[in-house]
């Protein structure tokens, strides 16, 4: 068998459902109903990646999110049965690498466990890494070890957030649309959801306005660029 899935579901036949589907494609899940098992398996079995939906018995979702990603960076795909934008920005802002909202399709879920997994393994294949130190104006952002500072200062940025204003910071001045921003850092396209950059990019602006820098520029009807003040 292939990587190790895990898939924190309390939804007993979605769970089942789900863990066919990644057998098929050659992974091997590892299927638990509760947060508390959940956690558990996590540190037991460290798996590649991890599905986790939000409403779990036990403890919840999001606090397993919290849990896991002080610990390790391994790729978490949150499971939501609400379509609510706070859900999604709870999710992303703890450090959440995708979001998917119920139903949705298995095979959906299935590519994109493998783009994260992709996404991941060029992430921590340092041999691959290049430019691995960014300047712009009070930005430092160094790729191979995921650290930023802003003024002199650490710069607390989820894995998605750095590699959102990497993408932007290595093309400074150009406009990129949501679409090609989420193509360049999730690695797929017709799958995704675009609007999770929107997401990124405010939670992005709130930080780097904590040092009272604006660099992220909004072309409107175009997208996003990076540009000096």
């Amino acid at each position: 068998m292939g990587q190790k899935i895990l898939i924190i579901e309390d939804e007993k036949e979605l769970a089942q459902i789900l863990g066919a589907y990644l057998e098929v494609e050659g992974f091997m899940p590892i299927v638990k109903h509760d947060g508390v098992e959940g956690v558990t398996a996590f540190f037991e079995e460290q798996p590649s990646l991890i599905l986790l939906d939000i409403m779990l018995p036990k403890k919840d979702g999001i606090s397993v999110c919290k849990e896991i990603r002080e610990k390790s960076d391994v790729p978490i795909i949150m499971i939501s049965a609400k379509s609510g934008e706070m859900d999604k920005v709870i999710a992303l802002g703890i450090g959440a690498d995708d979001y998917v909202t119920k139903p949705f399709s298995p095979l959906e879920l299935v590519a994109r466990v493998k783009a994260n997994l992709r996404r991941y393994e060029q992430m921590t294949n340092k041999n691959k890494l290049s430019k691995d130190e960014v300047v712009f104006g009070e930005l430092v952002l160094k790729k191979s070890s995921y650290s930023a500072a802003a003024k002199g200062q650490l710069l607390t940025l989820t894995t998605k957030e750095f590699e959102i204003l990497y993408y932007l910071s290595t093309n400074p001045n150009q406009v990129f649309t949501k679409e090609q921003i989420y193509n360049g850092v999730w690695g797929y396209n017709k799958l995704g959801d675009d609007n999770s950059v929107t997401v990124y990019i405010k939670r992005l602006r709130e930080k780097l306005s904590s040092y009272e820098l604006d660099y992220i520029k909004t072309v409107w009807g175009a997208g996003y660029k990076l540009a000096a003040e």
